[in-house]
Formats: structure tokens, C-alpha cells, sequence
């Protein structure tokens, strides 16, 4: 159900329910721990040391519904109509092997990763920013609910990742699922408002390359810059990683490292209150 292959045409009615429902369970459980049952004791690990307003969680989760709409509808545009023959979705994993299926799900991440940077930058061009993505940017300091929260017209622009992966790249069911997961959890993650990145990863050559919490938030904090999603790499190459983004990761990681100098330290509740959710 989670991706149906050449299912009667009405089963796909339901893809918009099933992408809101995980979307909503992913991020019930975490905006639960980290925004009201851990909002105390894990204050020390939030990037902006204050809290959206509900009236902010309100407008994320309504245009968050709309998104999942949106991406069921183009689903089934490309699974649930005569379209489905002119796609690449093959079903026999002998077909191409394990070694392949393993290989696209990479292949598809950095195609996601290339789409996203250069539809992200153009989201910000002075003629289209203010019309479209400034929908996402009211999340200033965003929480998981933000993940979602497109304009329409973003939206549509989101989803054409799923056509441009499902008409180009030979990709079997348990490929795409993977994929879709993995995105959704990552952007999530990049929308959740804390650091769960330990100060080692910043410093490995290869973790250098991956993309984290702070970096996305610092751009929904400053607007600019940071446009990748799960990698650093086209930041890296276009310029456009934030010059402050180190100095953002060293603030949040000292916060981190004297948390755990002090373990008895209490959290400010100057910041707690400033705008809780509870």
C-alpha cells in the first residue's frame, strides 16, 4: 500500500491519506518528545534556544495536509493511470540484481539531492520567493510540523522528483520505498529544531559531506544560503554553504558540551516559556 504496483486505479484514492498518516505519526511522536515530554531536559540541544508559537504548528500542519494531497495526487497521476506503462518500474529484483537495487536507491538520493539544490535556489529568486516559497520561510524557526508546510505550487514542484525518478532510473518497488523514507525522515530531521549530530561528524572527512539539522535551520533563520538536503556537496561547489554555519555548529555543540559539564545545571525557563507549545 505504501507504494502499489498495478493496483486498480481507485486504490491510489487513498495515497494522500497514507502519506499525510506516516508524515503525521513521524512527526506526532517526535514534536511529543522533543517539543513537550523532553522540552526541558533537551533545551540545551535546541539549535534556536526558543519555541514556534501554535499558531505557527497550526499553519505547518494545514499546508503540511495539502502537501500530502498534492503528492498522492502525482502518485497516481504516474501509477494509476495509462501513465504507468511509460514508467521504468520493473518488479523482479533478478532483474538487475541485488548489487543494483542497493546502488539506486544511492543513485536516486543524489538526483533528489541535485534536484532539490537548484528548484531550492530558484524557490528563492525575488519573483517566485515571495509568491511561493514564502509559505515554507514563515516557519522561521521551524519544528518538525515544517517539514511539509509547501505552497501549492512548491508542492507540485516537490513532487516532480517521484516522475523524474519513476520515468528515467530502471527502480524497483522496495528501491522507491526506501527512498521515500529515507526523504521523509531527513526532512523531518532537518526541520526538527535540535541537534542530534555529535561534534565528530562535522570534523570526518566524510561527515563534512552530509547535511545536518543546523545548516537548514540556520536557513530558515537567515533565509539564504544552505540550500542542499541531504548532502553539502552543491553548497560546497556552488559557494553557497554559509560562511556562519561553522560558527553556528561551534555555538550549538558548546551549548551541548557544557550541558554535560554541569549535568545538574538547570534549563533556562526564560527561554522554556518563551513561546512553549504546551
Amino acid at each position: 500500500m505504501l507504494f502499489p504496483i498495478d493496483a486498480p486505479w481507485y486504490v491510489y484514492l487513498a495515497m494522500p491519506f497514507v502519506i499525510f498518516g506516516r508524515y503525521f505519526l513521524l512527526c506526532s511522536w517526535l514534536f511529543g518528545l522533543f517539543y513537550l515530554w523532553k522540552q526541558r531536559q533537551w533545551l540545551f540541544r535546541k539549535i534556536q534556544q526558543r519555541f514556534p508559537k501554535r499558531s505557527d504548528y497550526r499553519r505547518e500542519l494545514g499546508y503540511s495536509a495539502l502537501t500530502a494531497l498534492i503528492f498522492g495526487l502525482v502518485v497516481a497521476l504516474c501509477l494509476g493511470t495509462p501513465l504507468r506503462a511509460y514508467t521504468t518500474v520493473y518488479t523482479d529484483v533478478s532483474e538487475y540484481g541485488i548489487p543494483y537495487l542497493i546502488l539506486s536507491v544511492v543513485l536516486i538520493l543524489f538526483l533528489h539531492d541535485s534536484y532539490f539544490y537548484w528548484m531550492h535556489r530558484l524557490m528563492h529568486h525575488p519573483k517566485v520567493y515571495r509568491h511561493v516559497h514564502l509559505v515554507h520561510h514563515k516557519s522561521v524557526n521551524p519544528s518538525p510540523w515544517a517539514a511539509y508546510a509547501f505552497h501549492p505550487l512548491e508542492a507540485v514542484v516537490e513532487a516532480g522528483i517521484l516522475p523524474l525518478v519513476l520515468f528515467t532510473l530502471p527502480v524497483h518497488p522496495i528501491a522507491m520505498i526506501s527512498f521515500i523514507t529515507i526523504m521523509l525522515w531527513f526532512n523531518v530531521y532537518g526541520h526538527l529544531g535540535y541537534e542530534l549530530f555529535p561534534a565528530w561528524v562535522y570534523e570526518h572527512p566524510l561527515g563534512r559531506w552530509l547535511n545536518s539539522g543546523v545548516y537548514h535551520n540556520l536557513h530558515h533563520e537567515r533565509f539564504h544560503g544552505n540550500y542542499s538536503l541531504y548532502f553539502t556537496c552543491w553548497d560546497r561547489w556552488m559557494g553557497t554553504l554559509r560562511t556562519d554555519s561553522a560558527d553556528k555548529v561551534a555555538e550549538v555543540q558548546q551549548n551541548i558540551h557544557q550541558h554535560k559539564a554541569k549535568p545538574c545545571s538547570t534549563p533556562s525557563s526564560a527561554a522554556v516559556a518563551d513561546s512553549s507549545p504546551t
